[in-house]
């Protein structure tokens, strides 16, 4: 008599939820955002590498457009997050090492996210440029120089133009040191801040350009 084999039973693949599925998506997407920008991406890809049909992207999203926002929105949300916090301690030099080192452990551990930012977020997305990011750290560091410039004797309205010379000087090293990776994250920020710092300490109240005054005095 035949021994009946015993036949195992089929692993079933589990069903995602649709908490876990929005979640893939978004993944998805921002790997390939980072990757190839918003005009390069299709969302027969998204779908694709999901592993799921177009409508389904659409149900949760209602397009390409909708994945873009989420993911946009979350990482300027986590950058400025992170930035905000950093802006800690009693002394303004120890604010701006902690800003500067912040705005490089994000593009650090968050490369795919810089990408999609640097690239100057699409209008698609609903939550500005990246310009408009900048402006927005920019915005949270003039304080500080508000505050420096007053004990110093230079006119605290000029804080956010130097705010902005100055969050746009790091988020720009950001953007080449995505690229080369060298030196460490500490050692450029610490000459980001070498910059920055030994500048404002030795600022002129009333900066004038040196090549004007000598043009002007040679008519």
């Amino acid at each position: 008599m035949e021994a009946v084999s015993e036949q195992k039973p089929r692993s079933r693949r589990k069903r995602m939820t649709g908490k876990e599925r929005r979640e893939q998506l978004l993944d998805i997407g921002r790997q390939l955002f980072a990757e190839r920008g918003f005009d390069g991406t299709s969302i027969e890809e998204i779908a694709a590498r999901a592993g799921v049909s177009k409508p389904v992207v659409y149900e949760h999203f209602g397009g390409k457009e909708g994945i873009y926002a989420v993911v946009v929105d979350r990482e300027m949300q986590q950058l400025l997050g992170m930035v905000g916090e950093a802006l800690i301690g009693d002394h303004a030099r120890a604010k701006l090492e902690n800003a500067a080192l912040a705005l490089l452990r994000y593009v650090e551990e968050s490369s795919q996210g810089f990408r999609i930012l640097a690239r100057d977020s699409h209008a698609a997305s609903g939550t500005g440029s990246f310009a408009s990011l900048i402006s927005d750290i920019a915005t949270q560091v003039e304080h500080i120089l508000a505050d420096e410039f007053r004990s110093r004797g230079y006119d605290p309205k000029l804080a956010p133009m130097y705010a902005q010379s100055l969050v746009g000087m790091v988020a720009l090293t950001g953007q080449w040191w995505l690229e080369v990776r060298k030196p460490k994250r500490e050692v450029v920020a610490a000459h980001l801040v070498n910059l920055a710092w030994n500048g404002l300490s030795s600022l002129d109240p009333k900066p004038r350009l040196e090549t004007l005054q000598r043009k002007r005095r040679a008519e």
